[in-house]
């Protein structure tokens, strides 16, 4: 899966350690966004519909900026 920049960065900064937990956190995130925060939504909304379509397996390979 092929992440950009943005989406890597937003995964680091709220990533637990797992792919589920990952999801969790960005949904949790989202319940925070004020109405007009619809960029920071769509780009979470972008990252967790391609975190349910990577395996754990997937996920591990991930390689995070400043890692």
């Amino acid at each position: 899966m092929n992440f950009s920049g943005e989406e890597l960065i937003l995964m680091m900064l709220y990533n637990p350690g797992t792919r589920l937990g990952l999801i969790q956190e960005l949904r949790l995130m989202q319940c925070y966004l004020l109405p007009d925060e619809t960029a920071l939504h769509e780009l979470s909304d972008g990252v967790i519909e391609k975190l349910k379509l990577m395996t754990d397996a997937d996920f591990a390979e991930v390689e995070f900026p400043f890692d």
